[in-house]
């Protein structure tokens, strides 16, 4: 009898399920904090010069966040439970980012996007490593998002976030608020 053994594949549904289920349950928790962090930024700034732009990409969001939400329905995954949580998080820091200014609210832009880019990498990463093919259409989806993710980032540095006072600072703790997001939403 010939064995193939597939290395890095996951060869059983419950795995490759488990797989789906931890992407999508941390991607809906990640676009649910995108559109409340460009909720709460659009709150504080709609009248300034930048306005414009924080409501395009948080009518970007919001249509990520649909998207997160019918995979998640597809697939029969369960929303974090940690979910108001971060709602209530990710609201506070679209506040307070914006209540430090202009600048300080595209920082928060280029500190997220730049992490949820890389995050995004890594699932497809993950999805290619496990089976292409089974995974089509959520490697196309995750494909769209990371580049509108993507081009977030870039609109904060065209929109001078990297000149907000103490940048390095805050993008530190931004992203690793955004990390600790992360490795919570996988797991619950």
């Amino acid at each position: 009898m010939l064995r193939v053994i597939v290395r890095g594949a996951h060869t059983n549904s419950a795995a490759r399920q488990a797989l789906i289920e931890k992407i999508i349950r941390v991607d809906h928790a990640g676009e649910l904090g995108a559109d409340r962090i460009y909720a709460g930024q659009l709150a504080v700034l709609q009248g300034s010069s930048i306005g414009s732009v924080i409501k395009k990409m948080w009518d970007d969001e919001k249509e990520h966040l649909d998207t997160m939400e019918r995979l998640a329905a597809k697939h029969n995954v369960p929303h974090t439970v940690f979910s108001p949580i971060f709602s209530v998080a990710a609201y506070a820091l679209g506040v307070g980012t914006a209540l430090l200014g202009k600048e300080s609210a595209m920082a928060c832009t280029v500190a997220v996007e730049e992490l949820i880019g890389q995050h995004y990498n890594d699932q497809l990463k993950e999805l290619l490593a496990d089976d292409p093919e089974t995974h089509k259409e959520l490697l196309k989806t995750l494909t769209r998002l990371r580049d509108e993710e993507l081009h977030h980032h870039d609109t904060g540095i065209e929109h001078n976030g990297l000149k907000a006072p103490a940048y390095d600072a805050l993008k530190w703790v931004i992203q690793t608020g955004c990390k600790g997001a992360i490795k919570i939403a996988e797991k619950i």
